[in-house]
């Protein structure tokens, strides 16, 4: 026991600083590959290759020299099957490590323009009314990835953002609806564009097509989606391949502002929240009012045009 005791502390004595940082490199690397595929079919395809390779292994131990010769040639063309099967999990690990290296930069970049995100209530508005009217949309916002690729897809616009260019788009009378329109640059770049669906099994089949290619988008890049129901006129945001669904205007904006404007605090969102419902309540309040003089207004001209009935009849 005392052999073995000396023994351990003698192994640890030997690690060095670098066999630390070797070590954790390699457990990050693992982590994060780990946490990309779970839950994606990569999980099953990688069970696979192990099932492959354990049939390998006892082909050579019980001498099945024609299954070991099919495997071993099989061998040489593996690396190009491997990145066939993964290439969507190999692309997201990609972009993701590139995005963790880009962030301090992009973070930079995106505080000098934060002064330009005027746009936020614009879309909010414009989501908030093809809800009213169950008319379906699909707004993609680009955040630090290009979308160039999905832009080329579409009509290119690159037109000003405003409430009435959007509520346009997706107008079911004109031929830009069917698609999804892309946000760059505080930009409308795109329109009726096509985007990759999500093949993850989790999602709910209640989801169509267009909720479908919300997810698939913010899975393969870092942009997020502001998604209009057709049939329910609910309202959904899709960031990170994760949608939140059944939204209101405020909380649709803190969202987005969270997402373009990661570096604010809770309650700083919290502020703008409240802020949000404020103006809605002020604004509903004036509509009743509205509504209710319009209707007063309508009873005394009708009982008016009675009375003037009434007096010609008498007459």
């Amino acid at each position: 026991m005392a052999e073995f005791v000396l023994q351990f502390g003698s192994f640890f004595k030997s690690i060095g600083w670098k066999d630390l940082l070797d070590i954790g490199l390699v457990a990050f690397l693992v982590y994060e590959v780990l946490r990309l595929v779970r839950g994606t079919r990569a999980v099953q395809m990688a069970a696979g290759l192990i099932a492959i390779a354990l049939l390998y292994q006892l082909s050579r131990w019980f001498g099945l020299d024609t299954v070991e010769w099919v495997l071993r040639n099989a061998v040489v063309y593996l690396g190009f099957g491997i990145i066939v099967l993964f290439q969507r999990e190999l692309r997201a690990a990609l972009l993701h490590f590139g995005k963790n290296f880009r962030a301090p930069f992009d973070q930079l970049r995106r505080r000098a323009k934060a002064h330009e995100h005027s746009w936020y209530d614009d879309v909010v508005q414009a989501a908030m009314d093809l809800s009213m009217d169950k008319v379906g949309a699909l707004i993609i916002i680009e955040r630090d990835v290009g979308l160039k690729t999905y832009i080329e897809s579409g009509i290119r616009m690159d037109a000003r953002l405003t409430y009435d260019l959007l509520v346009t788009i997706f107008n079911t009378n004109t031929p830009l609806h069917d698609g999804a329109a892309i946000i760059s640059n505080n930009r409308v770049a795109a329109a009726s564009c096509f985007l990759p669906l999500t093949q993850d099994p989790r999602i709910s089949r209640e989801l169509g097509t267009r909720h479908r290619a919300a997810i698939g988008i913010t899975e393969d890049t870092d942009a997020c989606a502001v998604v209009v129901s057709e049939e329910t006129g609910q309202v959904s945001f899709a960031i990170g391949g994760r949608m939140t669904r059944n939204l209101d205007g405020p909380r649709l904006r803190r969202l987005i502002l969270h997402a373009i404007e990661p570096w604010h605090t809770d309650e700083e969102a919290d502020a703008h929240e409240a802020e949000e419902r404020r103006r809605e309540m002020e604004l509903q309040e004036i509509l009743t009012t509205r509504q209710s003089q319009a209707k007063q207004t309508q009873s005394e001209r009708g009982e008016s045009y009675n009375d003037g009935l009434t007096e010609e009849v008498q007459s």
